[in-house]
């Protein structure tokens, strides 16, 4: 499966589809949130589906266990191919979901790229967000999950400390020349792989290119310049 994920973070069907095909070349994985899902509902997945493409069901589900787990069961119901839950949701919630079958793959959001370490000291987490993605590794790992959501700068450290046996998705990747917009915590495909990266997540750079095929192939180009891992 091809590593790069192409967030769908745009207003409508038909700009979302639009990238889809544009990109699909290059991508096998798209990852659309809360603002696609809202406005659409399941025909969005559907359409992405339709057009050969898994999903990444963007949703964060934080809520009580059984809350969580029903919502991780009725994304299973619309075929997607993973979804996300904050893995700060507790070791009752994660079980809940990760026993259900024919459920989708749970990859857990550890902390959120746009969060500095002043952010988390503001919201009473004084560790900082390489010790707390690190302690919420552990939790994912102990859990079942399938896949941790975490920046590259912490990428290293989370594969050393959990081994190959769990995916990594890093989001916040841009090519070298572009900013770094709200996200602080970025870098290149080329250093997510290097760090133990399975996967990568690019929004911006590709939805609002002139040519997004084009910026879509740079960035597979950039993630094979590293050594395979």
């Amino acid at each position: 499966m091809k590593p790069l994920i192409v967030a769908l973070d745009v207003e409508t069907e038909k700009e979302a589809l639009s990238i889809v095909r544009a990109t699909k070349k290059f991508v096998d994985v798209f990852k659309i949130g809360p603002g696609l899902v809202l406005r659409y509902g399941p025909s969005m997945i559907k359409k992405i589906r339709s057009a050969g493409r898994k999903v990444f069901l963007d949703l964060k589900f934080h809520d009580i266990p059984s809350t969580v787990a029903r919502s991780v069961k009725e994304a299973g119901k619309w075929g997607v191919f993973s979804a996300t839950v904050h893995i700060s949701a507790g070791e009752r919630a994660l079980r809940e979901a990760a026993s259900l079958r024919g459920r989708p793959e749970i990859w857990g959001v550890t902390v959120l790229t746009s969060l500095s370490e002043q952010d988390l000291l503001m919201l009473g987490i004084h560790p900082s967000p390489l010790e707390q993605v690190m302690r919420l590794g552990g939790i994912a790992k102990k859990c079942e999950l399938n896949g941790i959501v975490a920046s590259v700068g912490e990428t290293l450290s989370l594969r050393n400390l959990l081994g190959k046996g769990i995916k990594i998705i890093t989001p916040g990747i841009r090519l070298p020349e572009n900013s770094k917009e709200d996200q602080t915590r970025t870098s290149t495909p080329q250093h997510a792989r290097i760090s133990g990266a399975d996967f990568f997540v690019v929004g911006r750079p590709i939805i609002e290119a002139k040519d997004p095929k084009w910026v879509a192939e740079l960035m597979l180009k950039d993630w094979h310049k590293a050594p395979k891992q």
